[in-house]
């Protein structure tokens, strides 16, 4: 993992292997980003070659300079931020993104110093270059491993003023949650699954200020989890659920969070084709997300109690798979009839929403990859959020974007609950394919409980289902593979509370 540190050192002289400065798009290409503090002869050099380029300053352009005159080091990179206008993120994210993108240009280099738009912006830089430096390489075998190349060794981010080490700090606590839910989601499903996943958890959270509960199949049973039972039963991986607990002294609020943790998805009986389930590895990045921002919440010792409930299940099509037909009853006692095993996560998020509720928080907020009609309506980058409460889907949205987890606010119309009613249990799981994701967001509506007064607990939902995992390439500071898709969403919502 990169190291970084904060200077204010005069960065144009700094004897390093690469300088990173940042370019915006000018009306005739790539600019130097305003407040570029360099001489007045390099400025010129450096101005001139991108013109000479033909470099346009777009988002993740990196053109190389080296000898340039009156820099110490070796390689100068320009990277791009884009148009600094209302079109693009604001820019505590484009400097994010361009440090992401500059780090992944530097692999195997030892040091650098990033010296991108004003002071202001040093958290959003130091958080850009440790994910853009994240590389998954556990599983590389002894030749592969052995030519490697290594994320950036160290990184020098330019800043002036006080409270450096704060900034530097929090960054690297939250990159490195982001980077935890990461390994979880890269992790193959033959390695993580609902007992090992736990187990992790359990192992990263010694020594910290969160406590762990784990239930057993048989615990799951006495509890009356049909919905996480039902799920895992055709698999000879029991499914687990993990209670994390943070409860600082004069909390704030008390905040529960529900994770989908379907550690691999073969569609059940309703059986995947080949092609859908090679990603189905990170049908668990919800979990992933609760698990590592309730750990860094500790960490950050943010004034707010925070429950984390990770609902573990593999979906598969051993004897026992429930079928079509089948009726599971929910914790809480309600039935649910069984329609399409391969909308397996609503039924482990139902049982974890029941049991959050039964708590009593201020609010309850899930996050799943739960389904592709997210992807549809949003795309590959962008989670849906729907609630039952506007305040609390537009604190959710605000809180993702400010942090440049893009977040889209979804309705979810009445008229879609009837869809699921049943003529046998007390509603179906699935419902009319139109509007897919707030159909199943409404399903999970149905098991919110009520507060002390008697009214539905403030819940939100959020479909990952689209950022959770990068199948295309690396871009900014989000790599092939996981992402760690909401995980600073989640922290920035806990803080929001303080």
């Amino acid at each position: 993992m990169t190291t970084i540190t904060l200077t204010d050192g005069k960065f144009a002289s700094a004897k390093v292997d690469a300088l990173v400065l940042a370019s915006t798009t000018g009306e005739d290409g790539a600019v130097l980003a305003e407040g570029t503090d360099l001489p007045k002869n390099t400025q010129a050099y450096v101005t001139e070659h991108l013109s000479t380029t033909g470099a346009s300053g777009k988002a993740d352009e990196v053109v190389k300079l080296a000898g340039v005159p009156g820099v110490g080091a070796k390689l100068v990179l320009v990277v791009g931020t884009g148009k600094a206008d209302a079109s693009v993120p604001d820019p505590a994210e484009r400097y994010r993104r361009a440090a992401g993108a500059g780090v992944r240009a530097l692999t195997g280099k030892d040091s650098a110093v990033f010296a991108l738009g004003s002071s202001e912006y040093a958290g959003a830089v130091a958080e850009g270059v440790l994910l853009g430096g994240y590389a998954f390489q556990t599983f590389l075998g002894e030749g592969k491993a052995a030519k490697a190349k290594a994320p950036l060794a160290s990184a020098q981010i330019h800043a002036k003023g006080r409270h450096k080490g704060d900034v530097a700090g929090r960054a690297a606590v939250v990159a490195d949650a982001v980077r935890y839910a990461r390994d979880l989601v890269n992790t193959p499903p033959n390695v993580l699954y609902p007992e090992t996943f736990a187990q992790s958890v359990s192992n990263r959270a010694k020594g910290s200020k969160v406590s762990l509960e784990v239930w057993d199949a048989d615990k799951l049973q006495s509890e009356g989890c049909g919905g996480i039972l039902g799920v895992g039963q055709g698999s000879g991986r029991p499914p687990r659920l993990v209670t994390m607990t943070y409860k600082p002294r004069g909390a704030k609020a008390h905040l529960a969070l529900v994770g989908k943790g379907i550690t691999f998805d073969s569609g059940g009986l309703c059986i995947k084709p080949g092609t859908g389930m090679v990603t189905m590895k990170c049908d668990m990045a919800g979990a992933a997300a609760v698990a590592a921002s309730v750990l860094a919440l500790a960490e950050l010792k943010v004034p707010v109690a925070v429950t984390g409930y990770l609902c573990l299940a593999e979906n598969m099509t051993g004897d026992l798979a429930q079928r079509p037909g089948d009726i599971v009853t929910m914790r809480g006692g309600r039935t649910v009839e069984i329609i399409n095993t391969d909308a397996e996560g609503r039924l482990v998020m139902a049982d974890g929403i029941a049991l959050a509720s039964e708590q009593k928080p201020d609010a309850i907020v899930d996050i799943a990859t739960l389904t592709g009609a997210c992807v549809i309506a949003l795309g590959n980058r962008t989670m849906g959020v729907m609630a039952n409460d506007d305040a609390l889907r537009e604190r959710v949205t605000e809180a993702a974007n400010q942090v440049g987890e893009s977040a889209w606010g979804m309705p979810l119309p009445e008229e879609i609950r009837g869809s699921m009613d049943s003529p046998v249990a007390d509603l179906k799981h699935t419902g009319d394919r139109a509007g897919g994701m707030m159909v199943a967001a409404k399903f999970l509506e149905e098991f919110v409980g009520k507060n002390d007064a008697g009214t539905a607990i403030d819940w939100s939902h959020i479909d990952i289902a689209g950022p959770a995992f990068n199948e295309k390439s690396a871009w900014g500071y989000t790599p092939t593979g996981g992402t760690g898709s909401g995980v600073r969403a989640l922290i920035a919502l806990a803080e929001s509370y303080a």
